[in-house]
């Protein structure tokens, strides 16, 4: 996953590039905005987190030259300013989300994640071991044998499939549930389990992380 860190603060970009490396993410610094433009311009990245207060040229102009060149890619603000004016002026510049410090690691690479899965579309179909999921009609089915899933299992089975070989956070379930119910998360985990039998997968959990997807050793 390759992510562009455009920020000016040296101790907080570092701080962040360690942060990110150890979620797995090779990151690309800029210390202002003119190298910003340049790599997103000429380089291919998976997603980037733009300060606005950046020197040389500001994140906001960044922002607008960037998606006016045709980079669609998922772009983060980061930044101090928390104003409302602040915030649709980012929105309206390109941006796909904003997030305003000081703030939490795990919510940063939470929304992250949920930019990378909306940036990248979806294969309608997708099979693993004996397990086959149709995006498309919402349905899934083990070795042939329809899987009668609710909403909220549905929701979850398709996000640790997507996310499958990366942890996925509690956080992230109930981002994508839109709801906050994060006490319910074991309920649905141990229902998917039990429902899961049979298709050579299994879910297990992380401790202190959240719950990967993962094929049977048989």
């Amino acid at each position: 996953m390759n992510l562009l860190l455009a920020e000016d603060d040296v101790l907080l970009a570092d701080a962040l590039q360690q942060q990110l490396l150890n979620a797995s993410f090779r990151v690309e610094w800029a210390e202002n905005g003119a190298v910003a433009e340049y790599l997103l311009r000429k380089q291919d990245f998976d997603v980037a987190i733009l300060d606005l207060g950046l020197p040389l040229v500001d994140g906001l102009t960044v922002l607008k030259r960037v998606r006016e060149a045709g980079r669609t890619l998922p772009i983060l603000v980061l930044t101090a300013l928390d104003a409302l004016e602040h915030r649709v002026a980012g929105l309206q510049a390109g941006a796909d989300d904003y997030l305003t410090k000081p703030f939490d690691f795990p919510e940063l690479e939470a929304r992250l994640h949920a930019l990378m899965r909306r940036g990248r579309p979806a294969s309608q179909a997708q099979q693993l071991r004996r397990l086959s999921l149709d995006r498309a009609a919402r349905r899934a089915s083990i070795g042939g044998e329809p899987l009668e899933l609710s909403p909220r299992e549905w929701t979850l089975l398709d996000l640790l499939l997507s996310e499958r070989d990366r942890v996925v956070s509690k956080q992230q379930i109930v981002d994508a549930w839109g709801a906050d119910e994060g006490g319910s998360i074991e309920v649905y985990i141990h229902r998917l389990r039990k429902k899961l039998e049979g298709s050579g997968l299994a879910v297990r959990t992380v401790r202190g992380l959240g719950y990967l997807l993962e094929a049977n050793a048989s």
